[in-house]
């Protein structure tokens, strides 16, 4: 029986699709799968960062009001309906909290407490905290994208599959926001190598984005999440579009 994941990315709480959120936790009820990885940028930590250095939003927010916020909307209801192995990647907003210290206070940056790991209380919610760099299965790995020295394309997957002919391994990430899948074959004499690389889109509110980020503008970003079905080396992926409030998987039509 192959091992089933969901990989869901960019929640970027506040600024989260509520709707398109709860639909996912519902699937993931329903589904109940093997294992839940959220693959990084679960917080968006506006305040403090270096985008609002030396200004106002500087001071204006709070970090563990948005922390409360996160474990009310995503972990609470995640732990409501499944209780199986749910294992977190931090992405750079994740971080955000902990970059500033050691970048604006370094004497007090030797504690945790900013950590996104204490912030949501991980161990309370039975989360695992992942390395950077994830190998879930052989010859695959999972990372947020933010690390790695990687160049971004406006192509979605080719982020993941620049980076999967980087590393020598195929690789699903998030943080280009885009979902998408896309392969290279290698080899000689009928001898075949591939990689894959895969980018599991966001699930993230674009209005939200936009007022917050875009200045108005739309980013070639698209919502969903991924699935992996694991048997041993053999991975197949699967991106999940959410279009028009609906997604669909194994023929079943999902709602948001």
């Amino acid at each position: 029986m192959a091992k089933r994941i969901v990989i869901i990315s960019d929640t970027q709480m506040p600024f989260e699709h509520k709707k398109a959120l709860k639909g996912v936790l519902r699937f993931i009820g329903e589904y109940q799968p093997d294992e839940v990885v959220h693959i990084g940028d679960i917080m968006d930590y506006p305040q403090p960062s270096r985008w609002n250095k030396d200004t106002k939003g500087e001071f204006e927010g709070s970090i563990y009001a948005d922390s409360d916020y996160g474990k009310r909307h995503l972990l609470e209801p995640l732990r409501a309906v499944y209780d199986g192995p749910a294992k977190f990647l931090k992405g750079n907003h994740d971080e955000r909290p902990e970059d500033y210290l050691k970048k604006y206070a370094p004497a007090l940056a030797g504690t945790d407490a900013l950590s996104v790991e204490s912030l949501l209380d991980f161990d309370g919610f039975g989360i695992e905290l992942l390395p950077t760099f994830y190998r879930f299965a052989p010859g695959w790995v999972m990372t947020h994208g933010h690390k790695g020295l990687l160049s971004l394309s406006r192509i979605a997957g080719n982020t993941a599959l620049n980076a999967a002919k980087k590393f020598g391994v195929s690789v699903i990430m998030g943080h280009t926001h885009r979902l998408g899948v896309g392969s290279h074959s290698t080899g000689y004499e009928g001898q075949v190598n591939t990689l894959t690389g895969f980018e599991v889109g966001h699930l993230m509110d674009t209005r939200l984005a936009s007022a917050q980020y875009l200045k108005g503008g739309t980013a070639n970003w698209q919502a969903g999440f991924g699935l992996a079905e694991v048997d041993g080396s053999h991975v197949h992926v699967r991106p999940v579009a959410i279009v028009g409030r609906k997604f669909i998987v194994d023929g079943v039509t999902y709602q948001v």
